[in-house]
């Protein structure tokens, strides 16, 4: 029995916690998935996972297996994807992670072009704006918005997102406009449940920290396009990326305020493991990502 495919139907197997849902990715029975597991427990004579009634647990001996395995899986796609550079197409199935708005109102026509110019590459796009762990989850690439932490993982940046303290005409004309941060009332802030703003040196993002301690955000909720709309009701202010707030600003729907205190842009950035070989649909999705927004970021 191949075992590579043993292997990686034990990666999926851990990387979704479940035989069944491991099945479904894979696209092949439960049974041949405990078939699989039991194959390799066999060869290796270890016993990988502790079944109960409901969940599945790696026992010591399979978590050590897992990193060898991961270690061995992604060695052999490194070669397969050396060699495909000899060729002109790449291919393969490409799992990427991305912030839902983002995705949502910018990523689809790239995504659409990207699979014109290379329609071997099949993608498998999971949209989430929690920091997801590339290699546990078994993800190729995340986009990512935002100030990175140093780490193993090499992130190409692919724009740059100016940030955008807004509110309604309404909003504006009932409250009057700010000319100072702490002239912000902290009860009427539309929080962000994932921000993660973290320059130091801006009166303003220390001033939204400050107020979000000490008095509960009107609403805080996990999506921007949710905070913009009830922004442009009237019902408070919000800080958010240009890439939400753009439209809206456009049309006169909400104002740009305290413009002198906006903290510094974030970036958009490609996040990968650090490898000496890159696969070659990974190389070419990352720089036709780079170019594709290098003229298209309309939110600018």
């Amino acid at each position: 029995m191949d075992r590579l495919a043993l292997l990686k139907t034990f990666c999926v197997v851990v990387s979704e916690g479940s035989f069944t849902r491991a099945a479904e990715r894979l696209d092949t029975s439960n049974q041949l998935v405990s078939k699989y597991i039991a194959e390799l427990e066999k060869q290796l004579d270890v016993r990988l996972f502790n079944r109960t009634t409901r969940k599945i647990h790696l026992t010591e001996a399979g978590q050590q297996c897992v990193e060898h395995a991961r270690h061995i899986l992604e060695s052999v796609e490194d070669m397969e994807g050396q060699l495909g550079l000899l060729n002109t197409s790449a291919k393969g199935v490409l799992r990427i992670s991305a912030p839902v708005s983002f995705s949502t109102l910018h990523l689809s026509a790239c995504l659409g072009a990207f699979q014109q110019q290379h329609p071997d590459v099949t993608i498998d796009l999971q949209l989430n704006d929690r920091k997801v762990d590339v290699i546990e989850e078994g993800f190729d690439v995340a986009i990512r918005a935002g100030q990175l932490s140093s780490s193993s993982f090499i992130a190409k940046r692919i724009a740059t997102i100016k940030l955008v303290l807004c509110a309604s005409p309404s909003y504006i004309a009932q409250y009057g406009m700010p000319k100072h941060p702490r002239d912000l009332n902290p009860e009427h802030y539309l929080e962000y449940a994932y921000i993660n703003y973290d320059d130091e040196s801006s009166e303003l993002i220390q001033a939204l920290k400050e107020n979000s301690q000490r008095y509960k955000p009107k609403l805080t909720v996990n999506n921007g396009e949710v905070l913009t709309d009830v922004a442009k009701m009237g019902q408070g202010y919000v800080l958010q990326p240009a890439f939400i707030a753009g439209q809206a600003l456009k049309r006169g729907e909400l104002v740009s305020i305290l413009e002198d205190y906006m903290p510094r842009s974030i970036g958009l950035y490609a996040v990968y493991p650090h490898r000496k070989l890159v696969s070659n649909k990974l190389r070419v999705f990352v720089d036709f990502l780079s170019d594709y927004f290098a003229t298209n970021a309309s939110w600018e």
